[in-house]
């Protein structure tokens, strides 16, 4: 009795073990027949238009912004120049207060005056004291003296005459005249404001000499800025004008590394032409620098280039009798087309990219060919089911 429930539970349990295996032989067929276009995420292979960019983020500034400060100290009485004033090259910008320059003007002109009647006398009494010495009526100490005499009265009046034109300099210096025509940008000080000029000269205005030429300062990473040469074209956006598309093209390389926290960054300055005046002072511009571009080139997602099957679709047997193809080209990359049933490796050769699609130099693909980008059932996992093993009782 005990022999025959023995030989009963065996049985039952290889019943169960095959009903467990043609369970999941059953899933994994039913997975497997899915139609490959349901079963993944595809894209066709098309020709387009690519382009390989270095991006980068900067700054637009005039090319010549002159800084307008004072030689001298004062207090701002009256302006002639506001914020976005044009103006032109001598143009008055602002007036300090002269009085004390003016007093100091007055002061040197009777310095001079006097030192000038003291040269005459000296002049005078030297002519008196040679005639005398020819007469011998004076000893040549005498004459010595007076000829001294006259040399110190020319010193004088020598000395008057510089103080006399460093305070006409001064009060010319009251009165703030632009170096350059152009637009004001900046406008740092108001009327009745004192401006000292003791240590440094401080800054009035910023005036741009031309804002129909402009430029953009970036920061290009070191691992990048191999990629940019001079005259290189530049295209870049910004934020106030939404879907349009501003060019430029390379200006200067600038040779001194910028380093903040480690990072070593390269100045790049990119020349912009802007006759309509729409970019202005400061906006950032989000530049892409042009270095390949292909017209009408085979085009493959790099999505499909990053796309790896199961160990089951890697062996052909996700849909049944997929063969691998294989190809005499030299290893590159790898997408995975529709061919027939199954999925079917293609080895390519890969160009430029711009980030999304890659040029497809050489390779086994065609337009129409649909490359597949993503699994759409990861959850049978990366290597696919495994088959069941019945141990012998």
């Amino acid at each position: 009795m005990s022999r025959l429930r023995a030989n009963l539970l065996r049985a039952g349990l290889f019943v169960l073990v095959v009903a467990i295996a043609f369970g999941g032989w059953a899933y994994w067929r039913k997975r497997t027949e899915t139609p490959p276009e349901q079963r993944y995420q595809l894209e066709e292979i098309a020709y387009g238009d690519l382009t390989q960019t270095v991006s980068a983020n900067g700054a637009l500034n005039p090319v010549v912004l002159v800084n307008v400060g004072t030689q001298v100290s004062g207090t701002v009485k009256k302006l002639y120049a506001d914020f976005n004033s044009k103006v032109s090259a001598g143009q008055i910008l602002l007036e300090l207060d002269p009085t004390t320059y003016r007093a100091a003007v007055e002061q040197s002109t009777g310095s001079v005056a006097s030192a000038d009647a003291a040269l005459k006398l000296a002049r005078a009494n030297e002519q008196r004291a040679r005639e005398l010495f020819a007469l011998e009526y004076v000893s040549k100490q005498d004459l010595d003296q007076a000829i001294q005499a006259r040399e110190g009265a020319q010193a004088q009046l020598q000395t008057a005459r510089g103080q006399l034109a460093k305070d006409r300099a001064n009060l010319a210096y009251s009165i703030i005249r632009s170096p350059v025509s152009g637009v004001v940008v900046s406008r740092q000080i108001d009327t009745g404001q004192t401006v000292a000029a003791s240590f440094q000269t401080p800054t009035l205005f910023q005036i741009a000499q031309d804002l129909t030429q402009m430029q953009i300062d970036t920061n290009v990473a070191e691992a990048d800025i191999g990629k940019i040469q001079i005259a290189q074209p530049v295209r870049f956006t910004v934020d106030a004008f939404t879907g349009m598309r501003f060019e430029g093209k390379v200006k200067q390389i600038r040779l001194n590394p910028i380093n903040q926290q480690n990072v070593i960054t390269y100045d790049v300055v990119v020349a912009v032409s802007n006759p309509d005046l729409k970019l202005m002072p400061g906006m950032t511009a989000y530049v892409s620098f042009v270095i390949q571009e292909r017209s009408n080139v085979l085009l493959a997602p790099n999505a499909a280039l990053r796309f790896k099957p199961s160990d089951a679709e890697r062996d052909g047997k996700r849909f049944g009798n997929t063969k691998r193809e294989r190809s005499t080209k030299p290893a590159g990359a790898r997408v995975y087309v529709i061919r027939g049933e199954g999925i079917t490796p293609v080895p390519v050769q890969i160009g430029i990219t711009d980030g999304r699609y890659s040029e497809v130099v050489s390779g086994d693909l065609k337009a129409g060919d649909r490359t597949v980008l993503e699994d759409n059932q990861p959850e049978l996992g990366t290597r696919g089911p495994q088959p069941f093993r019945m141990r012998p009782f």
